[in-house]
Order: C-alpha cells, then sequence, then structure tokens
C-alpha cells in the first residue's frame, strides 16, 4: 500500500486527511507528507503519545483511557473522532499500540488499535502483529493505516 495511491484516492474524493497518532509518533502523516502534491490532502497529523496528549488534543474521555487502557478500539475509535472533528478533514485514521518492547499477557507486544472516522462513519478494529521488533511493528502499523484508508477513499466502508 503506498501514500501516493492513497493520496490519489482522496485527492479523487476531493477529501482532506488527519492522523492521530500514538504508538506510530507521526510515521503516517510523514509517510503522505512525503509525497509531492500531499498538501492537497493532508490537513494536520496529531502526535498523541501520552494519555494526557490524547485528552487534551483529541478529547479522549478519561473514563475511556481508565476503562479499556490506551490501547483498545474505543480509545482508537474516540481519537479518529477527535481528530475528525478538531481539522478541516473528511477523513481521520488514529492508531494506538504496543510496538515493544514489552507488553502484558492481556495486551502484547504487537497489538495495535486503529480507528477510522469519516463524516458518516466510525470504525475500528485491532491487529496482532506479533513481536518482531520495534520498527517492524511500527512499519507494519503504517502500512495498515494507508490500507485503511485507500479501501475508504475507495467507498469500500465494509472493510475500511
Amino acid at each position: 500500500m503506498t501514500a501516493r495511491a492513497v493520496i490519489d484516492a482522496l485527492r479523487a474524493r476531493a477529501w482532506m486527511l488527519a492522523t492521530a497518532e500514538s504508538c506510530t509518533g507521526g510515521l503516517i502523516a510523514g509517510a503522505i507528507t512525503e509525497i509531492a502534491g500531499s498538501s492537497d490532502v493532508f490537513d494536520r497529523g496529531f502526535v498523541t503519545y501520552s494519555n494526557a496528549a490524547k485528552i487534551e488534543m483529541l478529547g479522549v474521555e478519561p473514563p475511556a483511557l481508565e476503562r479499556f487502557g490506551a490501547v483498545s478500539e474505543e480509545v482508537a475509535r474516540q481519537m479518529a473522532q477527535g481528530a475528525l472533528t478538531r481539522s478541516a478533514a473528511d477523513i481521520a485514521i488514529s492508531v494506538t499500540g504496543i510496538a515493544g518492547p514489552g507488553g502484558s499477557g492481556q495486551k502484547p507486544e504487537g497489538r495495535v488499535c486503529f480507528g477510522l472516522a469519516t463524516r458518516g462513519a466510525l470504525v475500528a478494529e485491532t491487529v496482532d502483529f506479533g513481536a518482531p521488533g520495534r520498527a517492524e511493528v511500527r512499519a507494519a502499523s503504517v502500512a495498515h493505516a494507508l490500507a485503511m484508508l485507500l479501501h475508504a477513499a475507495a467507498g469500500d466502508q465494509a472493510r475500511p
């Protein structure tokens, strides 16, 4: 999945994009903005590594963080919705996970939750990439987020 394909799909729909990233630390925004002309479709990116940043910048509700934890579909949904609400975007992608090293039995290394919000839909999903290493989990997360964006921009809401 290439950032160029995502940009082309967003451009075809005249959609603007916002990102809300935790474990990827801005890599999704970086992949998009590395392409010349991305300003046609990229509005802004939020890097919200801490829980406080998720709350302050994206409006994630503290009870959701307490109940589900930062690595959860609920928080990923709230991050994506917050990025959409706090931008001029038509679509927002969020990512929160455990790139490693570390993790626990309940939330192992390589577990990443994604959220995708448009003006008409809000979805989330969890992917377990395993424990191939921090860089590999982050790279796989970027690729997965780009795939979600491409599917959504192509109008496939059944499989964002």
